[in-house]
């Protein structure tokens, strides 16, 4: 059996480089290796000193580790990434309209277009959002699309995260190192700008603020505190913004407005851009031992007080059976066809898909519907007899849980190690920003890369990394015809 090819983004192995990868090929043949192990100790030494870490769910030895930086970038053309910006805004829209109709009128399930109790009876359905409008018409403010490319010309979208998309500080964190590392590498190409997203974010939360022209809005932003796996982004995007960090401790409710305390008192917020589940916003509505919280909070929100981005009850639009009918929901609400194409998604809750997906198991890779970061599924191919035994009694046990896809060709990237250059698979994660003047995608997003050979699996949490992640001209610098 042959092993499969995978497109390689800089150009085959044993040929030359795509005319993109010219000067990154020149600046890989020309820099000897010593230096190139000198500029990834650099790399690691300035991520320690940002302080850029994460933390890792249930694992005892590692609280907080490094996330691990590839310092050769990833380079996507302007024309692909025009393809790409069309095809996720298009995306994000068609979906901002489906939450509104899905807590309103439920067009979409009079048509039976979606099964009911695929949203009616999902965990992360809020009823107490049906019937209401959020400020603006606006749920998903800030959206993380996960894409794959599978050749020179395709690229899929593997999941939508439309509640706390995380990610943003490494992109920005990324480019500032790259910038410093390689700036003769940097010189030589037109690479679109990703520092801006701060006040692109800025903007988008100020634009959706419930009092009409507030311009000096309050803005916070709400984390679950340092224990969280994502502390340090929630900490530098506060600061970037110049916004206050609050812990739900630090914000109270009265008469449903929500205030901050402050030393000089309490201070009206207008804007909360949560990075707290919906579980654990208001111990009143929700999980009633939870500390994360703000007592009143849905009280405030429900009276149209104050704006929570993103919207509660968001999840449903990422949820991953919801997923595999993202092509008919931008095909009913905005009467196109979608631009960007779904991975091939089994239902397992449907008895003909389940049957087939426990047939090929071991070539198929299968999801919890909730799941994220990695975490509750089974890559077939790389698992063992037993752990896809295990897997089987989990599907015939509760089949609506799963969805199955086939494992794609993930492209490849070179990535720099201390035994060589050589390829690893790759991912990208564009964020898009959707205030009252519409979307705006910044141009790139995080690249995250599988650092262990062969693996597809590129999550941070599961031993993957990241890298610099470019938008250049479709012609470089100097090139020759």
């Amino acid at each position: 059996m042959t092993a499969p090819r995978f497109f390689n983004e800089m150009g085959p192995e044993d040929g030359p480089a795509r005319p993109l990868y010219r000067h990154i090929e020149k600046w890989l043949e020309e820099t000897p290796a010593d230096v190139l192990a000198s500029r990834r100790a650099q790399a690691e030494y300035m991520f320690r000193r940002i302080g850029i870490t994460f933390g890792v769910y249930g694992d005892k030895d590692a609280a907080e580790r490094l996330i691990p930086f590839d310092i050769i970038p990833r380079l996507i053309s302007r024309s692909e990434w025009a393809r790409l910006e069309k095809g996720i805004a298009q995306r994000v829209t068609a979906l901002n309209l489906f939450l509104s109709d899905v807590y309103g009128k439920g067009a979409i399930l009079k048509e039976k277009l979606i099964p009911s109790e695929l949203i009616l009876r999902n965990p992360v359905y809020r009823p107490e959002m049906i019937g209401r409008r959020v400020p603006h018409g606006v749920w998903i403010h800030i959206a993380g699309t996960d894409l794959v490319r599978v050749d020179g010309d395709e690229f899929y979208v593997l999941e939508d995260n439309a509640r706390t998309p995380s990610g943003v500080s490494y992109m920005m964190e990324n480019r500032e190192v790259t910038m410093r590392l390689m700036p003769d590498l940097f010189a030589k190409h037109r690479v679109a700008p990703v520092e801006n997203y701060p006040d692109s974010l800025l903007a988008c939360l100020r634009s959706v603020a419930p009092r009409a022209g507030a311009d000096d809005a309050t803005i916070v932003i709400l984390t679950p505190g340092p224990f969280n796996s994502a502390y340090y982004e929630h900490s530098f995007l506060a600061d970037k913004l110049g916004v206050e960090l609050v812990e739900g401790r630090d914000l109270i409710v009265s008469d449903d407005i929500v205030y901050m305390r402050t030393t000089r008192g309490p201070q009206r917020v207008d804007v909360i851009y949560r990075r707290v589940d919906d579980d654990f916003l208001d111990p009143l509505v929700f999980n009633p031992d939870s500390l994360l919280g703000v007592p009143g909070l849905m009280g405030a929100y429900l009276a149209g007080a104050v704006t929570i981005a993103n919207a509660v009850g968001a999840g449903i639009a990422d949820d991953k059976a919801i997923y595999s009918y993202v092509p008919e929901i931008i095909r009913f609400y905005l009467s196109e066809e979608p631009l960007l194409a779904n991975v091939p998604t089994f239902r397992c809750r449907e008895p003909a898909a389940l049957s087939h997906v426990l047939a090929h198991l071991k070539d198929l890779v299968i999801k919890e519907v909730n799941g994220s970061g990695g975490y509750g599924m089974l890559v077939g191919p790389h698992a063992t007899q037993a752990q896809r035994e295990i897997f089987a009694a989990k599907l015939k046990a509760n089949p609506a849980n799963f969805i199955a896809q086939p494992t794609l060709p993930l492209s490849t990237c070179p990535a720099s190690f201390e035994s060589g250059v050589s390829p690893r698979h790759v991912d990208l994660r564009p964020f898009a920003l959707t205030g009252t003047d519409g979307v705006k995608i910044v141009p790139g997003g995080l690249t995250r890369v599988a650092l262990v050979e062969g693996s597809l699996v590129v999550n941070s949490s599961q031993g993957g990394g990241t890298k610099d992640t470019w938008v250049v001209d479709d012609e470089p610098m100097g090139s020759a015809h």
